[in-house]
């Protein structure tokens, strides 16, 4: 949906501050014994993000009724400030991961696991308003992902789904070079 500044660059914000609370809440409560588990969490579910990434953009950005529409506004005003809201993003993350973790597994789980998934979000929104909004050098990393995703908005929008990483358009066979 169409965003204002503030509501546009928000994510980048809120986000890193919630993970901080919530990194330094979690290895508080789970101890020096248990922050190795904790952090192995942490990096398990930044690697889970990649794939929810690439499964939300795959198939609910590019099929379902009125995200669809909204997300292929984007593809024709890449640079207009459209995007989630964070305090819809955030509310899906504590219905959908936080709290149905935290009654299974308690805190310590659950708030590993929400830093993981929330800073995987985090690298998400930020490389993809890089590749709309700056122009990066040649061949960095940010250009490699840069040219895979004017691919997908101008050449072939059922490739190239993984905007962070190319990976799972290999596993799933949608890369586009």
């Amino acid at each position: 949906m169409q965003l204002g500044l503030i509501g546009y660059y928000s994510d980048f914000v809120v986000y890193p501050i919630v993970i901080l609370v919530l990194a330094a809440a979690g290895l508080t409560e789970a101890g020096a014994e248990r922050a190795p588990g904790w952090i192995a969490i942490v990096v398990g579910c930044l690697v889970l993000w990649t794939l929810t990434e690439y499964v939300l953009h795959r198939f609910v950005l590019h099929h379902v009724p009125y995200i669809k529409d909204l997300h292929d506004r984007h593809h024709v005003e890449e640079r207009s400030s459209v995007g989630t809201p964070t305090w819809l993003s955030l509310g899906v993350h504590a219905l959908v991961a936080f709290l149905p973790v935290w009654l299974l597994s308690g805190f310590v789980a659950a708030s590993a696991v929400s830093c993981g998934l929330m800073l995987g979000y985090l690298w998400y929104v930020s490389i993809h308003h890089m590749i709309h909004h700056w122009h990066p050098i040649h061949p960095s990393y940010l250009y490699t992902l840069k040219r895979r995703h004017a691919v997908h908005h101008h050449i072939d929008e059922n490739a190239n789904f993984g905007v962070t990483s190319v990976f799972w358009d290999r596993v799933f066979r949608t890369a586009r070079l």
